[in-house]
């Protein structure tokens, strides 16, 4: 028997077996009971994504969200997003800022790629959350709305520059003066990471991690001032400053390989929240968080070929610490449209998304013949031995490129182990950013895409 009949025989007992286990999506209120039920008492609840432009899965994470939320007492959302951007939406949601609609608690989403978070779809999302926050009663916690990520190093600088002219103004001065080694690059923070990293311009780590010690130094002191108020103000604060100090060094770390830039970055974003964790923990709170991601950061990096290369992501450092507290979420889809850039800094298109390769996980799961479907790999089982071989899976980013898709947009993994639960979406469309540019307009879908997805 040739390889080709083999693999063949493969997938078609491989087929049976998902028919027989997948639970069907059919846009009722009942679709993700089955899940809830797999979750059970975790903590924390990972849902990735297998593009950053894909509507369906910005739709359905928030509909899994708001059910977490009411039915199990989640009282937080932590997202692949800068930490100061995203705070503006926290405070918006717990009505504590000056933003009068949820689309102005979005304005600070500017930077490239903005349809990430500018998008309708977020845009819904975050005024459920604060309709949802204002009827709670008043001794039931507020959701909160944070960011992971680290790319805003100069906002981040502004946040704690800002927040020490309200607490310590003498203080602020020695900032702005440690601050100011960056002042010769402006905003372009990759300029810094190359002359910093390759020995042609000075480092600036010395600085900003004195400013981080000398900030969490007063700590007690600011605390004092204003009860919880400060406190609030002082976590924002010391964690722009932390993350201005693993911002700095990811940007060195860009140019000296892509794995030690990219685990400087997922570490961060464990860190952030295991400081999440820890400031709910502190306020009484039993922290209970969803993570939003793409499946590149989100399932377990173990089970995917990038771990021969020293890679790891946060879907498995919060498994090596949380153990069952973490439930792993991941997102496929065959083909439709996608919202992308066709180059970093360029603007969104909506890109056709090609058919899944032969050999990967997408292609399989186009067999099983169900326009949606939810699979329960948690507990081993039938479904999970039929996806326990290596397949190739897709991952689009921010970037996508169908001429090089092989090579740029996918890798080996084995779903099983990567995640706790799968959902598959066979036809997707772009998501829609709030600015539709002419570029993104000018992209119309196949007419045999279906309108009512």
């Amino acid at each position: 028997m040739n390889t080709q009949v083999a693999t063949k025989l493969t997938d078609e007992l491989s087929l049976d077996v998902l028919r027989a286990t997948a639970h069907p999506l059919r846009g009722e209120h009942a679709d993700y009971d089955p899940l809830l039920e797999c979750i059970g008492d975790a903590s924390f609840v990972l849902l990735g994504e297998a593009s950053h432009g894909t509507h369906e899965f910005y739709r359905e994470r928030a509909q899994i969200t708001k059910r977490l939320v009411r039915e199990k007492g989640f009282t937080a959302v932590a997202v692949e997003a800068d930490w100061p951007d995203a705070y503006r939406i926290n405070r918006y949601v717990r009505a504590c800022s000056d933003d009068a609609e949820a689309i102005d608690a979005l304005g600070g989403f500017r930077r490239f790629p903005s349809w990430m978070w500018r998008n309708a779809d977020v845009l819904d999302f975050v005024g459920w959350l604060r309709t949802h926050n204002d009827q709670c009663a008043a001794n039931v916690p507020k959701v909160g709305f944070y960011g992971l990520d680290l790319y805003s190093l100069r906002a981040s600088m502004e946040a704690v520059l800002a927040y020490l002219r309200k607490v310590d103004p003498e203080a602020a001065e020695r900032a702005r003066r440690r601050y100011a080694c960056f002042d010769q690059y402006g905003d372009d923070t990759q300029t810094y990471g190359f002359a910093a990293g390759l020995g042609l311009g000075a480092s600036c780590e010395n600085e900003v991690v004195a400013q981080l010690i000398e900030l969490r130094r007063s700590a007690a002191e600011y605390a004092l001032r204003d009860g919880r108020l400060a406190d609030d103000d002082y976590f924002y604060a010391e964690q722009n400053a932390r993350l201005v100090h693993h911002a700095e060094h990811y940007y060195r770390t860009m140019y000296r390989g892509e794995v030690s830039s990219w685990n400087l970055r997922d570490r961060h974003m464990v860190d952030t929240l295991n400081a999440l964790v820890a400031f709910l923990s502190s306020r009484g709170v039993a922290p209970k968080i969803v993570v939003w991601a793409h499946n590149s950061h989100l399932g377990d990096a173990r089970a995917t070929e990038r771990c021969e290369s020293g890679e790891w992501n946060v879907g498995q450092l919060v498994r090596e610490r949380y153990g069952r507290e973490a439930f792993l979420v991941g997102f496929t889809t065959f083909d439709g449209t996608v919202t992308a850039a066709s180059n970093w800094d360029s603007p969104a298109e909506r890109k056709a998304v090609r058919p899944a390769l032969p050999e990967s996980y997408e292609r399989l799961f186009h067999g099983v013949g169900y326009p949606r479907f939810l699979l329960d790999l948690h507990a081993g089982g039938r479904a999970a031995a039929a996806l326990e071989a290596p397949r190739l899976e897709r991952a689009i980013g921010v970037i996508y490129r169908p001429e090089t898709e092989r090579v740029s947009h996918y890798f080996k993994a084995r779903l099983a182990a990567q995640f706790d639960a799968v959902l598959h979406f066979d036809r997707t469309r772009a998501v829609e950013p709030l600015e539709r540019s002419s570029v993104w307009d000018a992209e119309e879908a196949p007419e045999t895409f279906p309108s009512g997805v």
